[in-house]
């Protein structure tokens, strides 16, 4: 299901909305938003891929903030150890804005695939995100179909 490749069936005008949803509610409620779409529409092979395809992201998301916390966790106590010298180091003062940039940088990409990936949906493609996609169609067990 890369670029181009489309299962037999048109998604119904219903289904294109819901998967739209999925992907713009991500933006504003994280996962609980494609979740409960997901849970609401199983029955419908494309709203659950995209409304998986979002969850998974936000998952995804979720396991890199709980490691940038960690990380930035272990900083604070690192820099607190550290016996204070007369010169003040330049390295604190990096750190605040990485770890920022670290922090914002995954949320604009949500934004970002949450907008093209949801007019792609509402359009009725089949787009699947990079890595995410190929993972959210082997659980829901849909494969290249002939066509």
């Amino acid at each position: 299901m890369s670029n181009g490749e489309t299962f037999p069936y048109v998604p119904t005008p219903d289904e294109r909305t819901l998967a739209l949803l999925a992907h713009l509610l991500q933006i504003i409620s994280g996962w609980l938003g494609p979740l409960i779409i997901l849970l609401i529409k199983r029955e419908s092979k494309f709203v659950s891929f995209h409304a998986l395809q979002a969850l998974l992201l936000q998952v995804a998301h979720l396991v890199l903030m709980v490691v940038l916390g960690f990380c930035a966790f272990f900083m604070f106590f690192l820099f607190a150890m550290t016996p204070s010298s007369h010169v003040p180091s330049p390295f604190p003062i990096l750190i605040v804005p990485m770890f920022f940039l670290a922090w914002l940088g995954p949320w604009i990409t949500i934004v970002v695939l949450g907008i093209l990936y949801g007019m792609r949906a509402s359009q009725g493609e089949w787009a699947e995100y990079p890595v995410l996609g190929t993972l959210a169609k082997k659980f829901l067990h849909i494969g290249k179909t002939p066509g």
